[in-house]
């Protein structure tokens, strides 16, 4: 199916939501928790280092790893990222408090 078509079918089941004629599949996604000391322990930062670093509050580094607060949003994505490509998200805060950001 072309895009224009896939485009085109998914207003017309919108279409038939809204007018009750038709109903939504919902597929549930389970979002693996993020364990901060593990990434923060792994890089051999300490929780000051680490918030330093990657433009973080120790005191949310703190509670994450405490179990008093879970990461949610956009700090489960830096989290995520800071996992996968610790250097890019270093060098992109560098960038950020230097002036030269977007």
């Amino acid at each position: 199916m072309s895009s224009a078509k896939t485009l085109v079918q998914s207003v017309k089941d919108v279409l038939d939501f809204a007018a009750g004629t038709k109903s939504l599949k919902v597929t549930e996604v389970e979002i693996p928790n993020i364990n901060v000391k593990v990434i923060r322990t792994r890089l051999k930062l300490s929780q000051q280092r680490f918030a330093d670093k990657f433009g973080l509050g120790v005191a949310s580094i703190r509670n994450w790893e405490q179990g008093q607060r879970t990461p949610e949003g956009p700090a489960r994505v830096l989290l995520s990222l800071i996992s996968h490509q610790p250097k890019m998200v270093e060098e992109e805060v560098h960038r950020l408090r230097t002036g030269m950001g977007v």
